[in-house]
């Protein structure tokens, strides 16, 4: 990944779509946790504490929002996949980590 890339990819993120649509919304943390059991637990653990992918439990403390959305949608981190995922569902997602802090 060069300079020039990761600038592209921060300018990109003000700009996105489903970043702001996602962001709109108010995510279910119970709904977020049930995607994440099924889609995230084989890499970062069923309590987020980390396997083959990071620990996720300070993570939202570490990251925006827009960045965790771009790495979710993209996987910029291999071996992260990228995943289609609608925005209420990301958004529930996202709540789920923010509740990860508490």
């Amino acid at each position: 990944i060069t300079f020039l890339t990761i600038l592209w990819t921060i300018g990109s993120l003000k700009k996105d779509p489903f970043i702001t649509k996602t962001l709109s919304i108010q995510g279910e943390p119970v709904s977020g946790s049930k995607l994440f059991k099924i889609n995230c637990v084989g890499c970062h653990g069923i309590s987020a504490q980390g396997l083959v992918g990071p620990d996720l439990n300070e993570v939202t403390k570490q990251l925006s929002d827009k960045k965790i959305i771009n790495q979710v949608i993209r996987g910029l981190t291999p071996p992260m996949p990228s995943f289609e995922i609608e925005p209420k569902a990301m958004a529930d997602l996202l709540a789920y980590m923010h509740s990860l802090n508490s």
